[in-house]
């Protein structure tokens, strides 16, 4: 039977190759060396994301891996023929495959929904059964296809999405795990200062018993102690807490963190100064020792490693895909720094104090020192997760970022290939506005990823009591602008942001960035800086302005009516903005339902661009500041009751937003995936492999990945994949 479309793939999926040929040729044989092995320890730790998904994702990648190594997807193809497979079949099978490579799993990393083939099961099964892989092994692949054949395929209401509990499918916690237990735990971390980056949550109970939890630890070391040297050694083992047992273990995937930690090692000799060095240092010893403080060490080092001519960052970086919103998802990345663009991002350093003392929020909600960040744009040679953004700002650790300071980096290869679409494809537009739109929608993202990262992510001041009582503000002094009185909250020793905000932290950080990006784009000096001036620089800010209130309206397609949940941070902060500038009236944004050329339901948004200095940037100043107050005092009552009121999606008058959500995702546009290339020893030198932009390409560079220990691999992430199975089986206790 055919599945729901918005779980499936169509069969014209875009690939993109993501070229950086160019820049890699530029290097040094140190540099690509270095570049090499800091890419083998990201694929291999991007491997992790599959257990961070979903319980059948490993078991997935494994079967396809060894059904297209066997054969690869042009020879299969004949194999499929004489199975009675049509051609459209055989495709969705090659699509499912790309794009479950790309999102390593079977959920989309952008809107956390699950996919499924779009493909009769009996048929895949036919398929399988008269492969190579199978001749080769039929008991081994008898077992992969069982493991997965019912949960591959499943669409039950709960596996629908990624979520907590009753509301969807998480590995970041035991099927049994409840937002309350995420709660209590959050609060035992905290009561320990132990971080839930590098962790997941088990819980087992047997009837009529209390319920015992696990906390563990990602690392190669499985020890239940640590030395006294180490920042661990009083937080392994076990504890009661209010009442309850908690033990705090690790040992989360070491195997795949042994591949990450030697090809760290491996790099390191071809370091180019002392920070690198000692940056991957501490890099190798969080994920041997399952220290997050290593790790932020280890940060520290790279935000000094200032103007570097390759830029990495591995770890467990973003918690957008935790439904608690506290457990990074893993993450590397290796780039080469574009110095020609580099140069205007660094112009733009250099007015940011001024940009920073414009935004709409008191000085004293401001950092006491601007820490100068570098700010490069790199062409990516390697992107290990889920997927692939267009900018970044990291670390994510508060401390770090209050004192040492942080790196934006925009992605020039990602964002010159993302940003394309053909005219005849755009939605939601009038006639008038596809052409401006076509033409500066590239530029324009650009002027907002820039702002976005480093004026957006990298401005505000938390305001925290640490453990001495100390104050990092004058609490007598410092007021509250939205009540008129002196600020009555802050944070707490061991509470941090991603903490005290949980489950919106995440989407309400990506909505003051995206709020930055539009207030500071009306600056005629950043558009200079980005070399747009005159009526150019007025025709980029407009479309930045219409494409946000236009993702507003896409952004309905990452919203689930039967939980009441956003699936996707970034979508629900535009949808959020959208909300504020329709609040903002004097038909400044409009959204009207019509019949489209189709003769289908069609919607159409627009933006009057007479004002948006009258209407809209005093609509964003206002919001904007109360979203930075809120933050800076960890007043998170007053922020989850404004946030979530405008996050709510109902079908009202006068937007009936429930009836235009089913129009977006019959015209929703389909992200692309994007193909890496891989690299490879040759002699002394590394070489490059490249491949075609379209699924078998996609199939063809992971396949070609591990080539060296695949096997050994393979069945160490089967047996960390049947060791914990039975924490998501499907019963009714545990």
């Amino acid at each position: 039977m055919a599945a729901q479309s918005q779980y499936i793939l169509p069969n014209d999926l875009p690939v993109a190759l993501l070229d950086c040929e160019e820049a890699f040729s530029l290097l040094s044989t140190e540099e690509k060396l270095y570049t090499h092995f800091l890419s083998r320890a990201s694929f291999y730790g991007g491997l992790i994301v599959l257990f961070q998904t979903s319980p059948e994702s490993p078991a997935i990648y494994i079967l396809l891996n060894r059904l297209f190594r066997a054969q690869e997807p042009s020879v299969l193809h004949g194999v499929a023929q004489s199975q009675g497979l049509s051609d459209e079949e055989y495709q969705a099978l090659l699509v499912y495959t790309a794009g479950f490579f790309a999102n390593m799993g079977n959920y989309k990393s952008f809107g956390d929904t699950k996919f499924v083939p779009n493909l009769p099961k009996e048929k895949l099964e036919k398929l399988l059964r008269a492969s190579e892989a199978f001749t080769k092994d039929p008991k081994g692949m008898e077992t992969l296809w069982k493991m997965v054949e019912d949960r591959m395929y499943s669409l039950e209401p709960q596996e629908r999405q990624l979520g907590l509990g009753d509301h969807g499918i998480s590995t970041y916690f035991s099927a049994n795990c409840t937002l309350e237990d995420a709660e209590l735990i959050q609060k035992f971390l905290d009561s320990k200062s132990i971080s839930a980056y590098n962790t997941r949550l088990f819980k087992t109970q047997d009837k009529g018993s209390r319920a015992k939890y696990e906390v563990r630890l990602a690392s190669v070391s499985k020890e239940g102690s640590a030395d006294g040297s180490s920042d661990l050694s009083n937080l392994l083992g076990q504890f009661e807490f209010e009442g309850h047992e908690i033990q705090v273990t690790r040992g989360d995937y070491y195997p795949l963190l042994l591949r990450v930690r030697e090809n760290l090692e491996k790099a390191k000799v071809y370091a180019s100064n002392e920070n690198q060095r000692k940056m991957l240092e501490e890099y190798g010893r969080s994920f041997q020792e399952g220290s997050i403080q290593a790790h932020k060490e280890g940060s520290k080092h790279w935000v000094e490693d200032k103007g570097p001519i390759v830029e990495s960052y591995i770890g467990f970086i973003e918690s957008y895909r935790d439904p608690f919103g506290s457990r990074g998802e893993f993450e590397g990345f290796v780039a080469v720094v574009n110095k020609s663009v580099s140069a205007r991002f660094a112009q733009l350093v250099s007015a940011a104090e001024k940009l920073i003392a414009s935004l709409p929020w008191p000085s004293s909600y401001e950092k006491d020192s601007f820490l100068r960040p570098d700010f490069t744009s790199l062409d990516v040679v390697t992107f290990s997760g889920s997927g692939i953004p267009a900018g970044i700002n990291i670390p994510n650790y508060d401390d770090i970022r209050q004192s040492v300071g942080f790196k934006n980096v925009s992605l020039g290869n990602v964002l010159s290939v993302s940003s394309a679409t053909e005219r005849e494809k755009l939605t939601f537009l009038c006639e008038g506005d596809k052409d401006v739109f076509n033409k500066y929608r590239g530029p324009s993202f650009e002027v907002q990823v820039g702002l976005h990262e480093l004026l957006g992510h990298g401005s505000g001041k938390l305001f925290v009591q640490d453990e001495k009582g100390a104050f990092n503000f004058d609490k007598d002094s410092v007021i509250n602008p939205e009540t008129g009185e002196h600020v009555k909250s802050w944070y707490k020793p061991g509470e941090t942001w991603d903490s005290k905000f949980s489950t919106i932290a995440s989407t309400y950080e990506e909505c003051r960035a995206e709020c930055v990006g539009l207030y500071l784009c009306v600056n005629e000096e950043v558009l200079r800086i980005f070399g747009h001036e005159a009526q150019e620089a007025q025709d980029i800010l407009y479309v930045n302005w219409l494409n946000m209130v236009r993702a507003g309206l896409m952004g309905l397609e990452y919203y689930t009516p039967e939980t009441g949940k956003w699936r996707q941070a970034h979508m629900q902060a535009r949808f959020v903005i959208l909300r504020v500038l329709l609040e903002a009236k004097e038909d400044f944004v409009t959204i009207t339902q019509k019949v489209g050329a189709d003769g289908l339901p069609d919607a159409q948004v627009s933006l009057d661009r007479t004002k948006i200095m009258s209407v809209g940037r005093p609509a964003i100043q206002q919001f904007l500041q109360r979203l930075q107050v809120y933050k800076s005092t960890a007043d998170v009552d007053s922020g989850r009751e404004m946030y979530d009121g405008y996050s709510k999606v109902t079908d009202e008058d006068p937007y009936k937003f429930l009836t235009l959500r089913d129009i977006v995702i019959k015209r929703k546009e389909e992200r692309k995936l994007f193909v890496q290339i891989n690299t490879r020893l040759a002699g002394d030198n590394v070489e490059v492999l490249r491949y075609d932009n379209n699924p078998p390409g996609m199939i063809l560079s992971v396949l070609q990945r591990f080539s060296n220990d695949e096997e050994e691999l393979e069945r160490s992430m089967l047996e960390l994949s049947s060791a914990d199975a039975f924490y998501w089986e499907k019963q009714d206790s545990r």
